[in-house]
């Protein structure tokens, strides 16, 4: 995601913009550099859902993530998740999987981008509402973690289009449902968790947002924000958002700081409802 808007932000700023990728600890470690950064507008964070997760899941952060960041906007939205299996699985539809999980001698384990991670949460909440038993296997990020479904060391995970779209659309993966209240337009023959007859799984869980130090003065943060803004609405970048299931969003800083708050307290709720104990 970075990426895809560092041209085009570079060309609006007038000088490089340099991507740093920070993978580890669930985005922690990229976060933390940014939250003890100049608030002087030359570093700045885009990170995903698992940043609102964090909170519930560790019991200690190095960074609170409301008043630790000045939240700029949220780059883009893409909804939920969808479940993903290895095609030697001998599955067509949640239903099969299911059943298939239950049988004896069966162990399901599930990939996903890191302890806490959106794809860790939505896949144990599917656990809990499905009667499963898997194992959990986290991994670094969630390039890793789809390359580990892909060559079957792991059977299944919850995955975004952006890390994904390109292996279903060349048959190494295969998708089930989409964990969100209406199906995907990229995706329309894919059922939603509930039609597929697992309710109680919806979760957001595909966005990414862009932060600022704190303290970080609102001349910075008009700046960045509306040079993002023009960024993300060139065609060519609205062209690949689109691809992956993604749309540039909107908001502004105090929409999307009230956004991270909402999302704060609803991840809150399902790490309590699929069980996870904060490390």
């Amino acid at each position: 995601m970075a990426r895809l808007v560092s041209d085009p932000l570079a060309a609006r700023l007038g000088q490089p913009v340099v991507v740093d990728n920070r993978p580890g600890a669930n985005g922690i470690l990229g976060a933390e550099l940014v939250s003890k950064s100049s608030p002087d507008g030359q570093t700045v964070l885009i990170t995903s859902a698992s940043f609102a997760i964090n909170p519930s899941i560790y019991r200690k952060l190095p960074f609170d993530p409301v008043r630790g960041f000045t939240p700029v906007m949220n780059v883009a939205n893409g909804g939920g998740l969808f479940l993903a299996v290895h095609p030697s699985l001998p599955v067509k539809t949640v239903a099969d999987l299911i059943a298939y999980g239950k049988r004896p001698g069966v162990r399901l384990a599930y990939g996903s981008a890191g302890q806490g991670n959106a794809t860790h949460l939505a896949a144990a909440l599917f656990n809990l509402r499905a009667g499963l038993d898997m194992v959990h296997a986290p991994y670094r990020s969630a390039g890793l973690s789809v390359a580990a479904l892909i060559g079957n060391e792991t059977q299944l995970q919850f995955v975004s289009l952006s890390s994904s779209l390109q292996y279903i659309k060349a048959g190494r993966i295969r998708v089930l449902a989409y964990n969100y209240p209406t199906r995907a337009d990229v995706l329309p023959d894919v059922p939603t968790m509930a039609e597929a007859g697992v309710p109680g799984t919806v979760i957001h869980g595909s966005w990414y947002g862009m932060f600022a130090p704190p303290n970080t003065p609102a001349a910075i943060v008009a700046r960045l924000l509306a040079d993002t803004r023009a960024a993300v609405s060139q065609p060519q970048v609205r062209e690949k958002f689109s691809a992956t299931g993604l749309e540039p969003d909107p908001s502004s800083p105090a929409e999307f700081k009230a956004f991270l708050e909402r999302v704060i307290r609803e991840y809150a709720e399902a790490v309590r409802a699929a069980g996870i104990e904060p490390q």
